[in-house]
């Protein structure tokens, strides 16, 4: 083989990595974690800083790499054709250039390479930002004519501009955190909280009102001091004539510390704050912390009680379930006997039934109780079943007005059926 042959070899070599480089290198600088290099970066390690730098301008970063790219491989094309024409044969050699030369591209210009980039992207782009910023600097005239032509494209189609990163984006990346490892259970599952705080509303949240403690406006100071101790509040709201009528709220240390034989409900009690069923969680909590205090009334739209919130109750939606030790640890949903049965409180949200399940409802109601009304039609009795979002039920107890426990597992049949009224 002669000196010629030899130099078009190793220049396809040659032309081949370089392909294999700028195709590596698209891949990483689109998958590289960019969180983790600026950390890495902050703390003083310059080859992150480096290409931090060279991604910032992503669109001539692109340009760069694609640019270099085509003229590797039209250049490694060409020589491919004289080399296999010149060698081979002048009547098949065109042909076998194609051939080969598309196998070889494909395989170690394409495959190959993206497939390591994808999974060293951090390193990789680390160790090659040095040598792609200098690639940069000498294609600048070729990325300016290509910035030139991209306003050109702008003004013939105009966008509608940046869209924010919507919520479900933002949730998708905290999902991918924790499978990567960067998060655990507890900071994902904080983390989704407070994406979704603003979703949640005061309703979503409310103690009922047929579950709401409080005191008449002229109850004696024995009265409010059985309902105290029954309940163990720190708070209790005070009411004149019905509960519709709250007047006010009571604290305990307040009525503690005074003559409780001179002390009277009214002369001890603060004013009430009322909210909309639908005030959003945010700004109730700016609320609760103007007003200084930790209970809402929520009103209906006839100026009735529907039930109270409290600052706890916020909380809990950013940081979850709340224990001190007066407080009694109740599982909503806990499991029975047979595996994949589970007993369920119907004071839990029906949310939480659902992602505990891996369903989906339409069901307009906030609370298992609610979606079991809903689909029977009526007040339950104890024994009665259906099937509804993929689960089996079997009311368990039923209290005067509404059902309170609750048999579920997933259905066993494919076939949707439709809620059955037994008894």
């Amino acid at each position: 083989m002669d000196p010629d042959s030899i130099r078009s070899i190793l220049l396809m070599v040659l032309l081949v990595g370089m392909s294999a480089y700028f195709s590596a290198t698209e891949t990483a600088f689109s998958s590289f974690n960019r969180i983790r290099l600026k950390g890495m970066a902050e703390n003083g390690n310059k080859k992150a800083a480096t290409a931090l730098k060279v991604a910032e301008d992503y669109d001539k970063l692109l340009s760069t790499i694609l640019v270099g790219n085509n003229i590797v491989n039209i250049l490694l094309t060409t020589v491919a054709t004289l080399f296999f024409v010149n060698e081979i044969s002048r009547t098949h050699g065109a042909t076998l250039s194609t051939v080969v030369t598309t196998v070889v591209v494909l395989i170690f210009g394409e495959i190959s390479p993206k497939s390591l980039a994808k999974q060293y992207a951090d390193g990789f782009v680390m160790a090659t930002a040095p040598i792609l910023r200098c690639i940069i600097v000498l294609l600048t005239p070729v990325n300016w004519l290509f910035s030139q032509w991209k306003k050109l494209l702008g003004l013939l189609f105009k966008s509608s501009g940046e869209q924010a990163v919507t919520e479900e984006e933002l949730l998708t990346i905290v999902d991918e955190a924790e499978q990567g490892g960067s998060l655990n259970e507890q900071e994902s599952d904080m983390i989704r909280r407070v994406i979704t705080f603003e979703d949640r509303e005061a309703q979503d949240i409310l103690i009922p009102r047929v579950e709401v403690a409080a005191v008449p406006l002229d109850a004696t100071a024995e009265e409010v001091v059985a309902v105290f101790e029954e309940t163990d509040f720190s708070r209790l709201p005070v009411y004149e004539e019905t509960i519709d009528h709250i007047v006010g709220v009571i604290h305990y240390k307040d009525f503690y510390r005074t003559d409780r034989a001179t002390v009277t409900v009214a002369g001890l009690m603060k004013p009430a704050v009322f909210v909309p069923p639908t005030m959003s969680l945010r700004p109730l909590l700016n609320k609760l912390q103007a007003e200084k205090t930790h209970i809402a009334i929520v009103s209906d739209e006839y100026g009735g009680t529907l039930g109270i919130v409290t600052m706890e109750d916020v909380l809990e939606e950013l940081v979850g379930e709340i224990w001190d030790e007066h407080d009694d640890v109740i599982e909503t949903i806990r499991p029975e006997g047979e595996e994949g049965k589970f007993l369920v409180l119907c004071s839990t949200e029906l949310e939480e039934l659902m992602r505990h399940f891996d369903r989906e409802t339409d069901c307009d109601a906030t609370t298992v109780s609610g979606w079991v009304m809903e689909t029977l039609g009526r007040i339950p009795a104890v024994g009665d079943t259906f099937a509804a979002d993929g689960l089996d039920v079997i009311v368990t107890q039923v209290e005067k007005t509404h059902p309170a426990e609750v048999c579920v597992r997933l259905q066993e049949q494919s076939a949707e059926d439709k809620p059955t009224k037994e008894k």
